[in-house]
């Protein structure tokens, strides 16, 4: 039918060619394949706030690192003679009220605020993750009893319970660790949950089943890993909140005491120097601000180069 419509109309089909794309060049003109994460990726690197937040946090990191160990400032050491001195070449933020150099100390409190805050949030991910997959994977009558105890858990109001353990259990860090993990997990397991009840239909859920697959394989190797991207935004904006969560007990006298060192309490003793030696307030201030407003920034930007509607 196509060659008398073709000779009808008095052209061949050997009189039509292809002109301004060679099949050589075909391949270069498509565009190439790449992943979810290597979009991600892409996208983030073309949010100059997130990136720029990146590298403060890369920097926040490496001088929390190193400045304790490269000063040679004793943290613990009192030097009387050059106590409450104002920011120097010597003494780069000053000193304290007992003669320690503050820009150590302040580099020290702030790589225990980073540890105990990367440090929850790890222990919320793992507890949240398998506790909300095996409520969404099993459902009926587990989900039932697994979100009752949620529910129960986060009737009480997370502060009181933070103060509460940190009275039962000291104020270590072993103490501080559980009393801000206790109640964190439910809000990461809640949406782990709705996450996987969407996905255990999946095809490759049903395949895995099929080929006999146990509960504990399909959730850890199958289901989990495509949340990722969710718990990866999720953990992001879960660390400052821990962050200022150790520094508002250690102010208040109820997390870290001496003579451990961290941002809060650091804050608490420069507060009682204001009105003579701000620098003592005002530097820790600033380094925490700086922390937690880059994890923020980070965050957002995260939250649109994960978001898989933008993808294009």
């Amino acid at each position: 039918m196509d060659n008398i419509k073709a000779n009808n109309s008095g052209f061949k089909p050997e009189d039509f060619k292809i002109i301004g794309c060679d099949n050589a060049d075909s391949d270069a003109m498509a565009r190439p394949t790449i992943t979810y994460w290597q979009d991600a990726w892409r996208r983030l690197r073309k949010n100059p706030v997130a990136m720029i937040s990146l590298v403060v946090l890369v920097i926040v990191i490496i001088m929390a690192a190193v400045v304790p160990i490269a000063t040679g400032w004793d943290l613990y050491a009192i030097d009387a003679v050059n106590k409450n001195q104002g920011p120097s070449s010597i003494h780069l933020f000053g000193t304290d009220s007992l003669g320690r150099d503050l820009f150590t100390r302040v580099w020290q409190g702030a790589r225990v605020s980073l540890i105990v805050a990367i440090a929850c949030t790890i222990i919320q991910a793992v507890i949240g993750c398998l506790y909300g997959g095996i409520m969404a994977y099993f459902g009926g009558i587990v989900d039932d009893i697994m979100m009752r105890i949620i529910e129960i858990v986060t009737s009480v109001p997370s502060l009181l319970v933070n103060l509460l353990m940190m009275m039962v259990l000291g104020n270590g860090m072993g103490a501080l660790l559980v009393a801000m993990c206790i109640t964190s997990w439910c809000a990461t397991a809640r949406q782990m949950r709705g996450m996987i009840m969407q996905l255990r239909e999946s095809e490759y859920v049903l395949a895995a089943e099929t080929l006999g697959a146990s509960p504990k394989r399909i959730i850890i190797k199958h289901l989990i890993p495509n949340c990722l991207g969710v718990l990866i935004l999720n953990l992001a904006t879960h660390i400052p909140q821990y962050i200022f969560t150790e520094s508002g007990l250690s102010f208040l006298g109820l997390g870290l005491q001496a003579p451990e060192i961290s941002l809060g309490n650091l804050l608490s003793a420069g507060q009682e120097q204001m009105m003579f030696y701000p620098s003592q307030l005002i530097c820790p201030s600033i380094v925490l601000v700086v922390i937690v407003l880059a994890f923020n920034l980070l965050g957002d930007g995260l939250r649109d180069a994960l978001d898989p509607r933008l993808r294009q």
